[in-house]
């Protein structure tokens, strides 16, 4: 049952998503972030995988709740799936002691100056939190969602992510 209504969760969003004008990820991986020690990382190395990337900030109610979610999916997909995490955040220290206290065990990045205009390159015109990418292992957007994220919207999406 679980996974009918994964599947006609996932046909809905594949409806939607014909109707979305189509994102492209080239900004993303084009992007180099400070992780939470504030060192650089270009992003074209998580390319060629599938990718939840997870847009947030540490005063972001809906952030926080999701966070649990997160670190689930990425468990039950036991590295087949990566989970990214980019905080909507200046500084480095404060982003590295909330991702402790969250227990976030998936790789976060600081986007400082390059948050907004990254997400909205990405597709988030209206500059909104959270924002969610779904992005297969040859780059495509399959799914973006804007809000709060559920396990079942995380679930509905696994079988495109893995190309199933």
């Amino acid at each position: 049952m679980r996974q009918l209504l994964a599947a006609l969760t996932l046909a809905i969003l594949a409806q939607i998503g014909c109707a979305e004008e189509q994102t492209s990820s080239d900004p993303l991986f084009a992007a180099t972030l400070a992780d939470v020690d504030d060192k650089p990382v270009a992003l074209s190395r998580y390319k060629g995988k599938p990718l939840v990337v997870n847009f947030w900030a540490r005063w972001c109610g809906p952030c926080k709740a999701e966070i649990p979610e997160l670190i689930k999916f990425r468990h039950a997909h036991n590295g087949r799936i990566e989970v990214l995490g980019i905080g909507i955040e200046d500084r480095a220290e404060p982003v590295k002691d909330f991702a402790k206290a969250y227990e976030m065990d998936y790789p976060v990045f600081v986007a400082k100056e390059q948050g907004i205009p990254l997400m909205k390159a990405l597709g988030n015109s209206k500059g909104g939190l959270p924002y969610t990418l779904f992005i297969d292992r040859n780059g495509k957007v399959i799914h973006k969602k804007m809000g709060l994220l559920k396990g079942a919207d995380l679930d509905a999406v696994a079988p495109a992510l893995l190309g199933k």
